[in-house]
């Protein structure tokens, strides 16, 4: 069983928010999910797996400027800021303490459910408490 965890944080890489989709998903759709409770944020960094036409332009429209490489198969390649987009380094490190916790790197939790529980708690205790 697969599964992908999108998270939105803030500068210091603190999750605000949390989507879980299944494995074999597109990226879009956690992107969609998320999209409505975009905190104000000057800029939103992500991975090629959020590079959309339809997801620029909503970010455009909320004042955010996108900071996404583009996706290898793009015709015509859309610049980023590199120097911004090193900062994307935070949230991978967020990634990274969350599967400290064994529950979660393990995927321990069957349902969908409950690992976004498990997931929401180890980033409370060990980025807002």
């Amino acid at each position: 069983m697969n599964s992908k965890l999108h998270a939105v944080t803030d500068a210091a890489g603190r999750p605000l928010r949390m989507f879980l989709t299944a494995g074999q998903r597109s990226d879009y759709i956690g992107a969609r999910a998320l999209l409505d409770g975009l905190p104000p944020a000057e800029h939103m960094l992500a991975d090629r797996g959020y590079d959309a036409d339809w997801y620029r332009e909503a970010l455009e429209d909320k004042g955010i400027t996108p900071c996404i490489p583009s996706r290898k198969s793009r015709k015509v390649p859309i610049p980023h800021d590199e120097a911004l987009y090193r900062k994307r380094h935070k949230i991978e490190n967020s990634f990274a303490r969350l599967k400290d916790w064994r529950r979660v790197a393990t995927r321990y939790d069957r349902c969908p459910k409950v690992f976004l529980s498990a997931c929401a708690l180890a980033a409370v205790v060990m980025f807002w408490l």
